[in-house]
């Protein structure tokens, strides 16, 4: 267990604008009626309210994220978790969705320092918009998004592909002047320019189960993984695509939940693991103390917890609603009792399973539109990068590792300099030290409170 730092504004900045950096630092429920226009611009108020410590709320999980990545960057641990962070909503200039700084872009970003190419997996019931729109135009990172779409859930975007006549694609290659004729459908749900065919959505219907949910997420990430061979891997829990989540509509168990965290750590990667969204927190609880369990290779001592299993139905009668949390060995009616706090004259719940919306024509559609995509990769990107890299080597072992002028640092004695000798610019250009420059400890950059 580590205690985060909490995240300077600088840290927080190099993603998010610098003004909405600021403008979280100061705005307070008792100050919010001053700043009605700001409110509108950044998005808080409705879903995303402000309260009492905002921005060090924000501070926190994000610190917990970054300082997550660091500790894989400099192989302190295989595999980091922070179950505070996850909010894969925020933009770069306004809040959305209960997320505020979107600490997943910021460990992204610096994973990328050590890896040439990181992998995001988002298996939340929403879809993971904020991260796909920070990397959409680049190849080092490639996001996958399981989630539901359709019905205006929210945020409304993730699907494999657009549904748009010709009209209305042509009106869009004008209106944004495009040098493309790319009409075909998914065009502008992949990724665009270097990041073309990077961003890959799995929408899903309602009540997706186990069996439908797991052999889909299996296909389609050993495809990934072997096609895009990352270096690193970024896996958003979001457990409110557990059954009887409030704001949910899946069907999953902890198992099924579990099983996608237990196939990412097989891959055996530096792994980043964050939680997300959840709001039956009973379940929320749960199912994150399992997948810690999984990813510790610990072996819960409550045997109830592996096969726990969330009910495929809620309950509905005389007004009433009712989540079921698991299977005990107690009776049905006992326990929806239990659960519901109801009185014993009331009537027991009649149950019914959720349906699974998800066709297996429908899911195979899907899957087949992801694999097509994933073919148009040819190879994982930075692959000429490399082999210039290696040929470079070669050179230099011919050359007796000559290193070249431009990365040449003089060796000499300040002591030893002539006063009266006027330097060159160049020389004295090479004697400063850079302020861009990272190092660890007291003058490490990332530390400064410039807040």
């Amino acid at each position: 267990m580590q205690r985060p730092h909490k995240a300077y504004p600088v840290e927080l900045a190099q993603f998010h604008s610098a003004d909405y950096v600021e403008f979280l630092h100061r705005i307070t429920p008792d100050t919010q009626h001053l700043f009605r226009q700001e409110l509108t611009k950044y998005n808080l108020g409705e879903d995303c309210p402000v309260f009492e410590n905002l921005f060090e709320f924000c501070q926190i999980y994000a610190g917990g994220t970054i300082d997550a990545a660091r500790r894989l960057n400099n192989q302190l641990c295989d595999i980091a978790i922070n179950w505070a962070g996850g909010l894969h909503h925020a933009k770069k200039c306004e809040a959305s969705g209960f997320c505020y700084i979107n600490d997943l872009v910021l460990g992204i970003l610096e994973l990328l320092k050590y890896h040439a190419r990181v992998l995001y997996i988002d298996i939340d019931v929403h879809h993971g918009d904020g991260v796909e729109e920070a990397f959409y135009f680049t190849d080092r990172v490639m996001t996958v998004s399981f989630h539901k779409f359709g019905d205006l859930f929210f945020p409304g975007t993730g699907d494999v592909k657009v549904l748009i006549n010709v009209f209305l694609c042509f009106l869009y290659l004008y209106l944004l002047d495009a040098n493309t004729t790319d009409l075909s459908p998914g065009a502008l749900e992949i990724g665009e320019r270097e990041g073309k065919f990077y961003a890959i959505n799995v929408p899903l219907k309602d009540g997706i189960d186990d069996t439908s949910f797991t052999r889909l997420f299996k296909t389609i990430i050993s495809k990934v993984v072997e096609t895009y061979a990352p270096g690193a891997i970024v896996l958003q829990c979001g457990a409110d695509s557990l059954a009887g989540d409030r704001l949910g509509c899946f069907n999953l168990s902890i198992d099924g939940h579990a099983e996608c965290v237990r196939f990412v750590k097989k891959f055996n990667l530096p792994l980043l693991v964050t939680g997300g969204g959840g709001y039956t927190k009973e379940n929320v609880a749960r199912c994150w103390t399992v997948e810690t369990g999984i990813l510790l290779d610990t072996e819960l001592p409550n045997a109830r917890l592996d096969t726990f299993k969330l009910s495929l139905a809620r309950a509905n009668q005389h007004g009433l609603s009712c989540e079921i949390y698991g299977l005990y060995d107690i009776d049905p009616t006992t326990f929806l009792r239990m659960v519901c706090n109801l009185p014993d004259d009331v009537l027991p719940f009649s149950l019914i399973e959720q349906e699974n919306l998800n066709s297996k024509s429908y899911l195979s559609t899907i899957k087949m539109q992801v694999l097509e995509n994933l073919r148009s990769i040819q190879h994982a990107p930075s692959v000429q990068m490399q082999e210039f890299i290696i040929l470079w080597l070669l050179i230099a072992v011919i050359y007796e590792f000559q290193v070249p002028p431009d990365f040449y640092i003089p060796e000499f004695d300040e002591d030893e300099q002539n006063p009266d000798e006027r330097m060159d610019q160049h020389t004295q250009d090479k004697q400063i030290q850079r302020d861009d420059e990272f190092y660890e400890g007291d003058n490490d950059n990332d530390h400064m409170d410039v807040g």
